[in-house]
């Protein structure tokens, strides 16, 4: 059964939607604070998490951290009365998944679950796209889609799962460009254009980690006022 984990401190919010994710069928448990809820996490493994930012103990933004540091590829969906698009920012630049202000539609939530949740199954069982299924070498980097390992040099390069995704994206256009909007579209899942510092903000995780002048990058080219493009 898939498992999905609502870490969110109001009790009243908490319990009404542990009650409609499982009758949408989910085993659901509940965290009513930022410790609580990574600890459970880290120990039930769920297929999913709801967040809630304003939390007691360590907030939203530390846990996701937390998760994302120690290399949980877990979808997080954000819940949160922080509506600012600077709040929205930053939780993208931890590799959140998805971000719902609230108040919120509950048959809006519920389609954003499942939608995240269909993703999160088709990276799993699929292979990767043809022209990434193999091991892909530019300069000293290898990265072997298979187990989602990058290295440069030999050394094992540690990238957010959403980074390595939008790397992904890229690569497997062979080097035509891809604009802001599409790359949100198709590694955020984004129907809207919103937020593409987001796509900004990871392309420069990539740059840092990847190329040896992340000033004068040569594989993660910047086309100006369209996007991105990969060159190996």
């Amino acid at each position: 059964m898939t498992r999905v984990l609502v870490i969110e401190d109001s009790n009243d919010l908490a319990q009404g939607l542990r009650y409609n994710l499982e009758l949408e069928g989910y085993s659901v448990k509940v965290a009513d604070d930022g410790n609580a809820g990574l600890s459970l996490a880290r120990e039930w493994d769920p297929d999913l998490v709801i967040l809630d930012l304003m939390l007691p103990g360590i907030d939203g933004y530390q846990v996701l951290r937390s998760l994302r540091t120690e290399g949980r590829q877990t979808p997080v969906l954000i819940l949160s009365a922080r509506g600012e698009e600077a709040d929205k920012v930053r939780g993208f630049q931890l590799d959140a998944d998805q971000y719902v202000t609230k108040p919120f539609g509950l048959i809006e939530l519920l389609e954003r679950v499942k939608s995240l949740l269909r993703r999160t199954r088709a990276r799993t069982d699929a292979h990767e796209p043809s022209a990434t299924a193999g091991v892909v070498r530019f300069g000293d980097i290898r990265i072997d889609p298979a187990s989602r390992t990058v290295t440069r040099g030999g050394e094992a390069v540690s990238l957010t799962p959403k980074a390595y995704e939008l790397m992904m994206a890229l690569i497997k256009r062979k080097g035509a460009v891809a604009t802001r909007v599409e790359l949100l579209r198709e590694v955020w899942d984004h129907r809207a254009i919103v937020l593409t510092r987001t796509v900004d903000s990871h392309m420069a995780e990539l740059r840092k980690k990847l190329e040896h002048d992340a000033a004068d990058p040569k594989h993660f080219i910047t086309i100006w006022k369209v996007g991105y493009r990969f060159t190996p």
